[in-house]
């Protein structure tokens, strides 16, 4: 029998890549009760608090009712802490369970790597977005403003948080690590960013510090697409948010390039 010469991967291992983005798609499907239900429940619970606790005193926010200005922040908190929960977990299972090593020997480049990791916390984040705004759409007459503006703030902050959670990944020796980024950094970005509240609202002190906050900008920009309002200027959201992913994307690729705490 004649030798096999080796395939032709060309400049882009596109099967690589989609057999990696399968496996992390496949991976949280097999979970769907935790990583797609779950958060539907935790969701509607805010939706029921917040609803119930200020719909009398906050009756209308930047022109619409409360409860039309809350539902699309619940939405992205969700889409913000999934994305990142995904990657995260997934890099630090792999490590811990010492097959993190099956990830490192294909024919992946870094940037391929980094691709593969990132499209599935896309993928996971814009999913459970889809099962939320479905289970709220029952309970809240959603209208849809710039579906385009939805479209891009929804990848644009999942990608993003499944970049942040890619390195915490990396970084993290244990679970402990990775839940101190979630629950000091992560949560409290998310919380206070204007999801339950409009910022036009706070003094301007804390006006300025929501508007240093990156998570501000997911949140505002998304609302918009709902709504059609904005507490901050959408190009400059744009703008942070772009940059944002371009610098992650170089860092992951450093590390990812470098073996930092992946190949030792």
């Amino acid at each position: 029998m004649g030798i096999v010469p080796p395939r032709d991967i060309g400049s882009f291992n596109w099967l690589g890549v989609w057999t990696h983005i399968s496996k992390e798609i496949h991976r949280f499907l097999k979970v769907g009760l935790q990583t797609l239900a779950a958060p539907v429940v935790t969701t509607l619970l805010f939706l029921a608090i917040f609803t119930l606790a200020l719909g009398r005193a906050v009756q209308v926010i930047g022109g619409v009712p409360f409860v039309e200005f809350l539902a699309p922040g619940l939405i992205i908190m969700a889409i913000i802490q999934n994305a990142y929960a995904n990657t995260v977990s997934s890099v630090m299972i792999s490590k811990i369970q010492g097959n993190i090593v099956d990830m490192l020997m294909p024919p992946l480049s870094p940037g391929e790597f980094i691709t593969g990791f990132v499209l599935g916390g896309v993928a996971r984040g814009v999913l459970v977005a889809i099962c939320v705004g479905l289970a709220i759409w029952i309970f809240v007459p959603l209208k849809i403003h710039s579906i385009w503006l939805i479209l891009f703030h929804a990848f644009a902050a999942s990608s993003l948080l499944a970049m942040i959670g890619l390195l915490t990944g990396i970084i993290a020796e244990k679970f402990d690590h990775q839940a101190s980024i979630s629950n000091f950094i992560i949560t409290p970005l998310s919380f206070l960013s204007g999801t339950f509240y409009s910022i036009e609202r706070l003094p301007e002190f804390w006006q300025f510090v929501a508007l240093a906050n990156p998570f501000f900008y997911m949140i505002d920009g998304f609302r918009y697409g709902f709504i059609g309002h904005a507490d901050a200027s959408l190009m400059l959201g744009a703008a942070i948010l772009l940059a944002l992913n371009v610098v992650l994307w170089f860092v992951c690729y450093w590390a990812v390039a470098t073996g930092y705490k992946l190949k030792s």
